[in-house]
């Protein structure tokens, strides 16, 4: 894995003793000592970029495609990345949501966990899952099937805005702006993203596996307008207490993988 010490998962850090990871097989084996609660996302995914200066890139664009997924609020699909100059994380990605006035509806993040990070955005506010930094998010009708660009780029300095391009309309969607803290620089070469069905982050019902909604979910390969360089995503994996139980499948797809995960008809509860 790219990130041998601490695995972020939403805002939890989880201290890992031993990391085992067999790339070959598909397999995520972690024997750890958590801190403070058990693994909490279902399904990770690596990406990396060429070429990336030493004082990391300006910009990076995340394809997100959610294929299918029931329209109710329980998953994250997102893509998290780091900073030159601090060992924190972003976070920018997609969670389905309830129609509204009978249209679909998807609600945009965009986040900073690091400590020292401010905004005047109106999408965003201070702290980030109840520890330091800053969330934005932004809902609209969107069209579920659709591949959104999820962008992240500075405008200049520290201060850095998320994006929501509509691959077929051209239309940018803003979801929100926050400044780091000095010390910080562009975006690292490579680091991962996850499915997480995040509901069950404060309960799991009995046999919660089994009760897991179907969802199918492209990750495209992540571009940035850096010359030279060029993304790529792994294959995605499981991970945490239902691994081998929620019928999690992965495929290379045409600049991207696929994951899918979960049974259709459940609702997570």
């Amino acid at each position: 894995m790219l990130r041998p010490f601490f695995y972020p998962v939403k805002s939890t850090f989880l201290q890992v003793t031993t990391l085992e990871f067999d790339k070959m097989r598909g397999t995520f084996a972690i024997l750890a000592a958590l801190v403070p609660s058990p693994i909490l996302a279902l399904v990770g995914i690596d990406w990396s970029v060429t070429n990336v200066p030493s004082t990391g890139l300006t910009d990076i664009t995340f394809p997100i495609t959610i294929a299918e997924a029931d329209h109710i609020s329980g998953y994250y699909f997102a893509q998290q990345f780091n900073f030159v100059g601090t060992p924190d994380v972003g976070y920018t990605g997609l969670q389905p949501r309830p129609n509204k006035r009978g249209k679909p509806v998807i609600h945009a993040v965009f986040s900073s966990f690091i400590a020292g990070t401010s905004t005047k955005d109106p999408n965003c506010s201070p702290g980030a899952d109840g520890g330091p930094g800053v969330s934005c998010s932004f809902e609209w009708n969107g069209i579920y099937g659709r591949t959104y660009n999820m962008e992240v780029k500075t405008t200049g300095g520290r201060t850095w805005v998320g994006t929501a391009v509509d691959t077929v309309t051209g239309a940018r969607i803003h979801v929100g702006s926050f400044t780091l803290p000095k010390g910080t620089n562009g975006i690292k070469s490579k680091q991962g993203g996850f499915i997480e069905w995040y509901p069950w982050n404060a309960s799991k019902p009995p046999n919660h596996c089994a009760r897991l909604p179907y969802c199918k979910v492209i990750f495209g390969n992540p571009r940035t307008t850096h010359t030279g360089s060029v993304g790529k995503q792994s294959l995605a994996y499981e991970y945490g207490d239902c691994v081998g139980k929620v019928a999690f499948s992965t495929a290379r797809v045409a600049r991207g993988v696929r994951a899918n995960v979960g049974f259709r008809g459940q609702t997570g509860h």
